[in-house]
């Protein structure tokens, strides 16, 4: 890959894990996962361990010894999982639930996505709750993939626009335009359109996106069990300065 580029992927399925060989990744699941790992380490969880199926992450937690040192999250269908303690809603990990204690955690998208990138030289999860903290983190970097983990293998426009804030940001960071494939270009102009619509009206980009999300696979998706009330979570900017980091070996998510 050329030096100073930037790549976004709209679906796991749409890029090979070979393409993230050496090079940094950053996923992005706003709606919600993202979003939730995120607040989750901010409110004191001592790691977020991702998985793929229900089935292995309850087998996992039956063998660690300390079970109120153990919480289990995570959704399917947008709901928490039967069993498990907390759901997939940002708003359900405060300290009272998850400080000093291990997530064990699996959603339908994001968790999926992660595990995409085994090959990268470094993982992050992105966010827009985090989004100068993300930048920061990809700035300078020679090769940068967005990856967005979709909805349920369709393309979610929730991430896209989260993809097109990092890009956006990014350029202002950097002072300099990076290389960007077709991917990147159309991101951020979805995004520069936010945030002229958010102008015209008079907005804030948070308040524009909120708004916006309720449109989007992910957003209808909360809308209809009952959950639009995360909406605004997921659309709050740089509201936590964090960079949650995956180990794809261990599949640990921690804030260094």
């Amino acid at each position: 890959m050329p030096a100073n580029r930037l790549s976004v992927h709209y679906l796991p399925q749409f890029v090979s894990e070979a393409d993230f060989a050496g090079e940094v990744v950053a996923v992005i699941d706003l709606v919600r996962a993202s979003t939730t790992i995120c607040q989750a380490l901010h409110a004191g969880a001592t790691e977020v361990v991702a998985y793929l199926e229900v089935g292995d992450l309850i087998r996992d937690a039956r063998r660690l010894p300390g079970r109120d040192e153990v919480v289990l999250g995570g959704e399917r269908g947008g709901l928490v999982i039967e069993g498990f303690d907390l759901g997939n809603s940002p708003a359900e990990y405060t300290p009272d639930q998850v400080f000093g204690r291990r997530v064990l955690f699996t959603t339908t998208n994001g968790t999926m996505a992660l595990q995409h990138t085994r090959l990268a030289s470094r993982v992050i999860v992105a966010a827009l709750v985090n989004l100068t903290a993300t930048v920061r983190s990809l700035a300078g970097e020679e090769g940068v993939h967005l990856l967005c983990a979709g909805a349920s293998g369709h393309v979610a426009r929730e991430d896209r626009l989260a993809a097109g804030a990092i890009a956006h940001e990014l350029a202002s960071w950097e002072g300099a335009p990076r290389e960007m494939n077709d991917q990147a270009v159309a991101v951020l102009g979805e995004w520069e359109e936010l945030l002229n619509t958010a102008r015209a009206l008079g907005r804030s980009p948070t308040e524009q996106l909120a708004i916006e999300l309720r449109d989007t696979p992910g957003g209808r998706n909360l809308v209809e069990v009952g959950l639009e009330a995360d909406l605004p979570l997921c659309a709050a900017i740089d509201t936590l300065d964090l960079v949650p980091v995956f180990d794809p070996a261990t599949r640990r998510i921690t804030a260094p």
